[in-house]
Parts: structure tokens; C-alpha cells; sequence
């Protein structure tokens, strides 16, 4: 896909996105306290793999172009490798409340700066560095190690961090040489089979009421991927990029209000170290692209 130029449309689109994966977050807590992680992730696959195939056949070549890749083995490892996180990351969610998984989670940009020049071989310059250590700071000001209240279910979201950061190295490597279609229809199809094979042995019965909201969870889902296309679609991702911790914003305001959860002050002031490093590095990479960092 290639980008257009209409900011403001494009920073909307991403506002609407976040708010919709937050809405998205909440109801996986609410259907994860009550029914196995598993099986909750895979009938959300199951939806999402028919939406990604839908809009693939739509797409000159159809699904025979889209499945068309040069790398199935990278292809197939990153589709399995977001379906392993959000299975984590829903986890996560039960453990820890989504307030504290959100704020540890939100790191998973400094560990893309991090990783970056080892996986893709980009430069990151000192500032960078000094940011990312900024960052890991305020995360472990969350975590609140060898103070008598650090809880090991914090890891959860640490370990979904990790790979979701390695998810979007390994999609910005492999766009490379596959198309974006390519990519997304992987990412659905993989992650479906992978979700399948481990979900259908944790089936549970729902009530009537929970499978409305699990339908809800499966339309959260394909309209928030549907609205990230378009906002890449029509604006730059580097000028849309930083919106995306919005995502934390809307959560914790859902945890806060359907979910009781209170935002305790180490929680409060490392996410705003996380979120802060995390927008300066992102603004570090874009003036990386014109000048020496």
C-alpha cells in the first residue's frame, strides 16, 4: 500500500483504532475471567481469518496472490508468533487488570528501537539509547522489583512486549520482498490454524449473553484492523505512529470504569516515562530519515 499525504484523516482513523482495540481489550478481560484464554482467542481467529480472506479475494489475484510468498517460513512464524502473544497478553488481562498489563505493555516500542539494528540493521544513535534506557526505567518503576509488592504475573505482559515487538520487526523484514496483503493475509490464516489446533481442546459452553459479546470481540476486531489499513493508507506512519498510546489512555479508562480499577501512582508516573521515551524515539527515527542521529 502506498501512502497518501492526509494527515488529519489518517491521526482520526488512528484515534478510532485505538479506541476500538481498547473497547476490543476490554471485552477479552470480560470473557477471559469467565471461559478458557484459549478458546476465547480462537473463535476471535476464526472471525478474523474469514475477514482477512474476504478482503484478499477482493484483491486483484485474489486469494491465490495473496498466499503468494517468498519467505513461508518468516510468513508463517509471525502469524503464529501474534497469535502466541495475544493469547499471553489476554493473560495478562485476568492477572493484572487491563491498567497495569497496558502500561507495561506500551514498552513494546522501545524494544523495537532496541532491537531494530541487530534484526534490521538500522542505526540507533545515542539519544535513542538514552531514551530506551529512560523507558525500561519506567517500566521497572511499575514493577516495583524487591519492594515486597512485585508480583510475578507483571512478567506476563513484559513476555507480550517482547514478542509483539518482534512481530513487527519480522512484518517491517519481511515487507521486503512480500506485499502488505501478503503479510496480512498470513498473519490471519496462521494464526487461526495455530489458535484451532490448541483452542478446540479448551471448548466451553457460553451463555447466550457472552456469545453476543463474543461476536462484539470478533467485530471490535476486523473494524479496528480495517480502520489501521486505512489510516496507512492515507497518511504517513510516522506521522500517525505516536497516537497509537492512545491505546493506553482509552484501556486504563476502561479498566477504571467498568472494571473498579484504581491506577496506583508508581503504575501513574511509569507510564508516563514509558510513553514519553517511547514518542521521543519515535520522533528520534523520523529525524533519523534527514539528518545523522
Amino acid at each position: 500500500m502506498s501512502a497518501g499525504n492526509n494527515t488529519k484523516l489518517g491521526v482520526l482513523l488512528m484515534v478510532g483504532t485505538t479506541m476500538i482495540f481498547a473497547i476490543q481489550d476490554g471485552l477479552s478481560l470480560h470473557l477471559s475471567s469467565a471461559y478458557n484464554v484459549y478458546m476465547v482467542v480462537m473463535v476471535r481467529y476464526w472471525f478474523f481469518a474469514a475477514f482477512v480472506m474476504t478482503v484478499s479475494a477482493k484483491q486483484a489475484g485474489g486469494l491465490r496472490n495473496a498466499a503468494r510468498t517468498k519467505q513461508p517460513l518468516l510468513q508463517g512464524f509471525r502469524g503464529v508468533l501474534l497469535a502466541t502473544e495475544i493469547s499471553v497478553m489476554v493473560t495478562g488481562f485476568t492477572f493484572l487488570g487491563l491498567v497495569e498489563s497496558l502500561a507495561i505493555f506500551s514498552a513494546y516500542t522501545l524494544i523495537v528501537a532496541a532491537l531494530s539494528g541487530p534484526i534490521l540493521g538500522e542505526t540507533v544513535g545515542w539519544r535513542r539509547w538514552l531514551a530506551i534506557g529512560v523507558g525500561f526505567c519506567g517500566v521497572l518503576i511499575i514493577l516495583k522489583p524487591g519492594m515486597g509488592v512485585f508480583s510475578p504475573y507483571a512478567i506476563i505482559p513484559v513476555m507480550a512486549a517482547f514478542m509483539f515487538a518482534l512481530y513487527s520487526l519480522l512484518t517491517r523484514y519481511v515487507a521486503r520482498l512480500d506485499s502488505t496483503a501478503t503479510s496480512f493475509f498470513w498473519t490471519g490464516v496462521m494464526g487461526c490454524i495455530v489458535m484451532t489446533m490448541v483452542g478446540a481442546f479448551h471448548f466451553e459452553n457460553m451463555t447466550a449473553i457472552d456469545w453476543v459479546l463474543m461476536l462484539c470481540l470478533c467485530c471490535t476486531g476486523a473494524t479496528g484492523h480495517w480502520l489501521l489499513i486505512r489510516c496507512y493508507e492515507v497518511a504517513e506512519a510516522s506521522a500517525v505512529q505516536p497516537f497509537t498510546y492512545l491505546q493506553l489512555v482509552f484501556g486504563s479508562t476502561i479498566g477504571v470504569l467498568v472494571f473498579g480499577e484504581v491506577i496506583k501512582p508508581n503504575v501513574a508516573i511509569g507510564a508516563v516515562l514509558v510513553v514519553s521515551a517511547g514518542l521521543f524515539t519515535l520522533w528520534r527515527a523520523r529525524m533519523a530519515l534527514t539528518e545523522t542521529d
